[in-house]
This record gives structure tokens, C-alpha cells and sequence, in this order.
């Protein structure tokens, strides 16, 4: 049976790659973002300036929100409907580009209900009107290289992650000089959502030795530089930037595991920024996964090539979830959800509908063990009181 690899068309990276965008071409483009940053940077003005030497109109949606919602989408879908762009620009971390994306299939497809995307095999053609191009702002998500979107339903509290490859942008910009006015805490939170994305792609059922290259680049550049990028060094911004669209590309073709469908659900409804909520669960989830045989011999691959000591797989696997939880505490990551904050009552009023949400969460069909929701539910605790999986 065969498998797919699919990346942009064309990714441009390095300090200063956002020029590119003066080479799109097109009459009419609207410039999807969240808050103020850009603007207060200057990096706004200089993409609409950009785009203005390519003699493309513009039109900004701003104020996407983190974790955007359906009544975001909607309400994006209808200034493209009423501006007519052939190009998306989408420019930000993950929830503006996601949101865009999703903006995206509405615009092209006015009468599609957001359920028939849920659906296997449920979206419908794009490009008929426009093409995407994605400018990333944080080193964590990917999605600038990637067909996944992640749209918020804030009334029943589930995060959707939609996935079809025609939500692959056709252009990606990696610029890490967009990254250097990071605050450390975004910093650390993105940098663990990376290497979420390409340690679980490298162990996931849909691994390939194309996404086994690029997630292992990543994992290494990741532990690497994270430390000095949360320390302000510009050379480690740049690598964990370069980093994050690796992991992006790894589990574009090779997708998630438990990991994220603990994150998601957990966000929807404790609102913790996602990457915070994958750091705290990963090394659970590795021990969880280290019981299935050829997962406990990948996660020994990991160790190995990170350096890590020890001849038998399972100190290996032992000394990589030390090193997760190491590298959580260097750059100022909690060891527990408790300890980051989530009151014990209102989590154990939650745990176990997160549970069985996190299990119908589309990454758990990726997950190369087999989880149930009571053992869902006890990865969730020892991920709440920062303990060990043993079972």
C-alpha cells in the first residue's frame, strides 16, 4: 500500500525570506492575523508593503483569537466572500493560520456545513478562487507546512482538528527574524508543541522514512537550542524556527498520537496554551507508548541519536522522558498541570468527558498503542499530578 508526502510548493526560510511575498501574483489578497504584535513591530506594514510592490490590493481580518471559533470562521469567510482575493495571506502562529485555512474552504465553498469537514474524505475542491500563503510568527505549530487546522467549538468545548492535504498552503514563509520579539513563555510553550509533533510523528502508525528525516532533525535542533532561543540567543530563535517547520513536515505525512487529543480537549477546557499542554503530557505518553514493542524500540532510536546513555532499550527510553521533563524545567515549564495551576476539583469534576473526547480525537487513531478511555483517564492524572505511567 502506498503512502503520500506532501509539502508546499515552495518554502522560503531564513532572516528576511517574508520579502518573497512581493513575488506572489494576483489582483486582490486579505492578510489574516490575530492581535497587535504584528503591527506594533512593524512587520504588518513591511508584508503590506510587499504586497503592494506585487501591485496586490489588500484587505486585513485581524483580531483572530487563540483557539478561534466557528463565529470567527464565519465571520472571516464573508469579508473574503465580499472582497474576492485570489490570495490568502495568513500570517501568525497557529490560530491565525488555522482560522485562515478554515475561512479559506468557506470562501471557496459558501454552502458546505463545517460538519461534512469532520467527516473522512469531507472537504470539497479549493483553489477555484484562491491560493494560501502562510507567514509563520511562532516556532511551534507547523501549519504553515501542514493540512491540518484546528477550529474551536467554545459551546461544547471541543477543539476539531481538520485534516485533508488540500488545506496545505501553497507558499510557507519561514522567517526568524519574525520570531525575535517572542516573550520567553511563548517561546517555551511553541518549542515543546514542536517537539510533540515530531516525537509522536516518528512513533505514530502512519511513519515513514520521509517523516522519519525531517522529525529527527527537528527533535534534535529542538533539545538543542530551545534553552538558548527561550534565553533571547537569535541564532537558537533561528534553528528552533527552522525546527518547528521540520516537525510540521514530519507529521504532515506520518500525523500525531495521544499526546495532542490529551492537549486538545484539556485546552478546550482549562484554556492552557496548547504547547504548555503537550509539554506536560508528553513524557506520560512515552512511557504509556513504550509498552508497545516497536514504539519502545523508536523512542531507543530517539535516545540514541539525541546521545543519550544506556545500552538496553528500556533505560534509553527512561533517560529520553528524563530528558523531556529536563527540558520542561529549563525553560520554565511546570513538572505537572496541577503545578501549572488547574484546580484539582474543577479537573476531576472534567477528567473523565476529557477522556472520552481525547479518544475520539482523529490523532488517537494515529497512536500507536491502543488506549481506552479508563486508560486515557489514568494518563490524564499522572499527567495532572506529575507521576509516572505505570501500566
Amino acid at each position: 500500500m502506498s503512502s503520500r508526502f506532501i509539502t508546499p510548493r515552495d518554502v522560503y526560510f531564513g532572516p528576511g525570506a517574508i520579502e518573497n511575498l512581493k513575488n506572489l501574483k494576483g489582483k486582490k489578497a486579505v492578510v489574516c492575523i490575530g492581535g497587535s504584535s504584528l503591527k506594533k513591530s512593524g512587520a504588518l506594514d513591511r508584508i503590506l508593503g510587499y504586497l503592494a510592490e506585487a501591485k496586490i490590493e489588500t484587505k486585513i481580518i485581524d483580531g483572530i483569537e487563540a483557539d478561534p471559533s466557528l463565529e470567527t470562521v464565519y465571520a472571516g469567510a464573508k469579508v473574503m466572500h465580499d472582497f474576492g482575493p485570489d490570495w490568502i495571506v495568513a500570517v501568525g502562529g497557529g490560530s491565525a493560520i488555522d482560522a485562515a485555512k478554515c475561512m479559506w474552504v468557506f470562501y471557496e465553498n459558501p454552502d458546505i456545513k463545517f460538519e461534512a469537514l469532520l467527516a473522512p474524505h469531507g472537504f470539497p475542491p479549493l483553489r477555484k478562487k484562491a491560493r494560501l500563503a502562510a507567514v509563520s510568527t511562532t516556532s511551534g505549530t507547523g501549519t504553515e507546512v501542514t493540512a491540518a487546522s484546528v477550529i474551536t467549538d467554545h459551546k461544547i468545548k471541543v477543539k476539531h482538528p481538520l485534516i485533508d492535504y488540500q488545506l496545505t498552503p501553497d507558499v510557507a514563509i519561514v522567517d526568524p527574524e519574525l520570531t525575535y520579539s517572542l516573550p520567553p513563555a511563548v517561546v517555551a510553550s511553541t518549542g515543546m508543541d514542536a517537539l510533540t509533533h515530531a516525537m509522536e510523528a516518528y512513533v505514530a502508525k502512519a511513519h515513514n522514512p520521509f517523516s522519519d528525516a525531517p522529525g529527527l532533525m527537528a527533535i534534535e535542533l529542538i533539545f538543542a537550542n530551545l534553552e538558548k532561543s527561550y534565553n533571547g540567543d537569535l541564532e537558537g530563535r533561528k534553528n528552533i524556527h527552522y525546527a518547528q517547520t521540520l516537525a510540521g513536515i514530519s507529521f504532515n505525512s506520518a500525523f500525531l498520537g495521544i499526546v495532542h487529543s490529551i492537549a486538545h480537549t484539556f485546552g478546550a477546557y482549562f484554556k492552557v496554551p496548547h504547547g504548555f499542554g503537550n509539554a506536560l503530557a508528553l513524557a506520560n505518553s512515552i512511557q504509556y507508548n513504550a509498552r508497545h514493542a516497536e514504539s519502545l524500540i523508536r523512542f531507543a532510536d530517539m535516545a540514541r541519536f539525541l546521545g543519550l546513555p544506556g545500552r538496553d532499550n528500556n533505560i534509553l527510553v527512561d533517560n529520553l522522558v528524563g530528558a523531556v521533563r529536563d527540558l520542561n524545567r529549563r525553560v520554565g515549564i511546570p513538572p505537572s498541570y496541577k503545578a501549572y495551576g488547574v484546580p484539582e476539583a474543577e479537573f476531576r469534576q472534567h477528567v473523565s468527558t476529557m477522556a472520552q473526547k481525547a479518544l475520539g480525537d482523529i490523532c488517537t487513531a494515529f497512536n500507536p498503542r491502543e488506549i481506552d478511555a479508563v486508560n486515557m483517564e489514568k494518563v490524564y492524572w499522572c499527567a495532572y499530578e506529575g507521576t509516572n505511567v505505570i501500566f
